[in-house]
């Protein structure tokens, strides 16, 4: 038989029988193709059919594939039911593996389901595919696995039991889930139960116990492979992911020490402005305990200090922290910071244990722990100039370490707590030294003359040093009068005092001389421009009053207006005009009034109602409703009413300047019998 009539043309059975364009593609196909009748015999075959059979292609038509089939491994019911699919792999006696596929087909002519086609590869090319893709998988560190379409492991995975040492029977089916973290074994198992249910791709990251018994990290891929739109099986790869994990979380905590150290450099930065304006030791420790809290989550922060012999330390507690047990103790006592000053290096205690031992088993730890909520601390020695001056000692309401980018943070802390306490140390004495100096130029007491009540206050601004420029000063003069007077040299420091001591000295000695006012500022204008810089302003208000009349007559060289409180009537401002300062040549004003008995006239400084938030006028017009507020006890008293007038003005307003106040009242009961 020739090549042309390998494939015989359609016989009156009515089976369809290739063309010419067929038989060349089955001829030239480098798949082997074999077309068999209802009876199962064949009816053409191409080359590699032919060779697989011992024959031409020219002699395969009749010939019966039972002996083939039987020979690749097909059961022979499968050869009389030719109504599914069937795949087998046949090696030949010259060691070349065949792939065989055998299903149904449709005659062509009819659409009956009564010839079969067998279709055969050379398995070995794809062998050598599989044997690469495997290589490079492993190559890649990949763990090839597959399982059946309801999920379960049905392939032996030598890289999976070298990895975890899980035998093949505990592998297959689901227990290669044994091997996975108990913390992720639950959501991997779902994922995975979910994807083989939907037919979804399954993409988990999991850990793996390893045959150390270490966990490593993994990410999980799997697709289905489908037939007729239903997964028939998984295949999937399994990637060791724990350099890349580690290297992410290498990254992540870099970040974050970095994040952190940006953080702590910004508040160490807001500690150094915040604690430049700190002036008092109160104040720093103040500021300390806000940035102990916010840096390092501190519970409570001190400042404990040496004194003066070096001796003995002192506790400054923040405001809002329990004090210690002991605020004052001698160096050598069993507490941290005594530790941390004496060994001029940080100490930190985790725990009370720690500080237990620390302090080699000292029995006032267990008081400390008894008596405060303390279970952590740290203490820092505070330097200056290579000598320690204290410690800043901070304590925590629960158990914690202290990292050492914690330490380093509050060492740096420490050295700008030890810079704020010398400043703030230093300023509390000059302070107190301008402070006393300048009540040393007020009178010490002011005189008591019968019919009139006088009361003065005085205080300093908090935001100086220096001795400022407010006086005020009240005596009696020969007549039975009383003369009064509350002036401002304008500036700070030892010239405003001198000033302010030669105004003073003046105005009295041309008080008894001539105490009416007008005449008393025309005498001072001409001493101020005698002795006086016409840069250092001068204001002041003089009075003289009859406690028989009531009389007051008053001079005004620039000064505000005093205030009148009266039992009876809202209180006031006294009308009147102020003249120029001190040493401004100009006829001088005298003002007449009549204080009635249980009347307050009270003179007081521009502190009291001017600051940077606050203009004059406003001040003037608040200090008299202020005043109209004031319980009725406060206007019968006047040191009450100055103390009242000082607070309520000073609420909510940061001092910045001086205040000084002088008060006369005519008491109600005193009258011109009584004298």
């Amino acid at each position: 038989m020739s090549a042309e009539t390998s494939i015989p043309p359609p016989r009156s059975d009515g089976n369809a029988v290739p063309g010419d364009a067929v038989r060349a593609l089955l001829d030239d196909s480098p798949v082997g193709f074999a077309l068999l009748d209802s009876t199962g015999r064949i009816v053409a075959a191409n080359r590699l059919v032919a060779e697989m059979l011992g024959r031409s292609p020219e002699l395969c038509p009749g010939y019966e594939p039972a002996e083939l089939m039987r020979a690749c491994g097909v059961p022979a019911d499968a050869a009389e039911a030719p109504d599914r699919v069937v795949r087998v792999r046949h090696r030949t006696g010259d060691g070349r593996l065949w792939a065989l596929t055998w299903f149904p087909v449709a005659d062509p002519v009819t659409g009956d389901p009564h010839l079969a086609l067998i279709a055969l590869r050379d398995g070995d090319e794809a062998h050598r595919d599989e044997q690469r893709l495997r290589a490079l998988l492993q190559i890649g560190n990949q763990i090839v696995w597959t399982a059946d379409a309801r999920g379960e492991i049905h392939e032996d995975s030598p890289q999976w039991r070298n990895v975890t040492g899980q035998s093949t029977r505990d592998y297959l089916g689901r227990g290669w889930l044994d091997s996975v973290h108990p913390d992720d074994r639950d959501s991997v198992e779902r994922a995975w139960n979910d994807a083989v249910l939907d037919g979804t791709p399954f993409d988990a990251l999991f850990r793996v116990r390893t045959r150390s018994g270490g966990h490593d990290h993994y990410r999980a891929r799997a697709k289905p492979v489908t037939e007729g739109g239903a997964p028939v099986e998984w295949v999937g790869s399994l990637v060791d992911v724990t350099t890349e994990r580690e290297a992410d979380e290498l990254r992540r905590r870099l970040n974050q020490q970095l994040s952190e150290a940006a953080m702590r450099t910004a508040r160490l930065q807001q500690a150094t402005s915040d604690l430049a304006e700190a002036l008092t030791v109160d104040e720093v420790v103040a500021a300390m305990s806000v940035i102990g809290r916010s840096g390092v989550g501190a519970d409570h922060t001190s400042v404990v200090l040496l004194d003066r012999n070096g001796a003995r330390l002192d506790t400054v507690v923040a405001a809002g922290s329990h004090p210690l047990p002991r605020g004052s103790f001698p160096l050598g006592h069993p507490e941290i910071a005594a530790r941390a000053i004496a060994d001029r290096a940080p100490r930190t205690a985790a725990d009370p244990a720690e500080l237990a031992a620390l302090m080699e088993d000292a029995p006032e730890v267990g008081e400390l722990v008894a008596l405060t909520s303390e279970r952590a601390w740290a203490a820092l020695p505070m330097m200056v100039a290579g000598r320690p001056i204290g410690a800043l000692r901070l304590a925590f309401d629960s158990p914690r370490e202290i990292g050492d980018e914690e330490r380093v943070f509050l060492e740096a802390l420490a050295g700008q707590c030890a810079l704020a306490i010398g400043r703030a140390a230093l300023y509390e004495q000059e302070h107190n030294t301008a402070e006393e100096l300048q009540r040393s130029l007020l009178p010490d007491e002011l005189p008591e003359v019968r019919g009139v009540r006088l009361a003065a206050y005085y205080r300093s601004g908090s935001r100086h040093v220096q001795v400022g420029g407010d006086w005020y000063d009240a005596f009696p003069l020969s007549d039975g009068r009383i003369a009064g007077v509350l002036g401002d040299v304008m500036g700070k420091g030892i010239p405003a005092a001198a000033g302010m001591s030669r105004i003073r000295n003046a105005l009295r000695a041309l008080a008894f001389s001539m105490p009416e006012p007008a005449d008393v500022l025309t005498g001072l204008d001409r001493m101020f421009s005698a002795t006086e810089g016409m840069d250092q302003v001068t204001t002041l208000v003089y009075f003289v009053l009859d406690p028989v009349t009531g009389q007051l007559d008053l001079s005004n060289a620039g000064h505000p207006p005093p205030l009148v409180v009266a039992g009876g009537a809202p209180p006031s401002l006294l009308d009147t005009d102020p003249d120029t300062p001190l040493g401004i040549t100009s006829p001088r004003g005298h003002h007449k009034f009549f204080v009635q008995p249980g009347n307050t006239v009270a003179l007081y400084s521009d502190g009291l109602v001017e600051n940077r938030k606050r203009s004059v006028d406003s001040g003037l017009d608040e200090l008299v409703d202020v005043a109209s507020s004031a319980p009725p006890e406060v206007v019968g008293d006047p040191q009450q009413m100055l103390e009242y007038l000082v607070e309520s003005m000073l609420e909510g307003y940061e001092q910045d300047d001086d205040v000084t106040l002088l008060a006369v009242q005519l008491p109600v009961i005193e009258s011109v019998t009584d004298r």
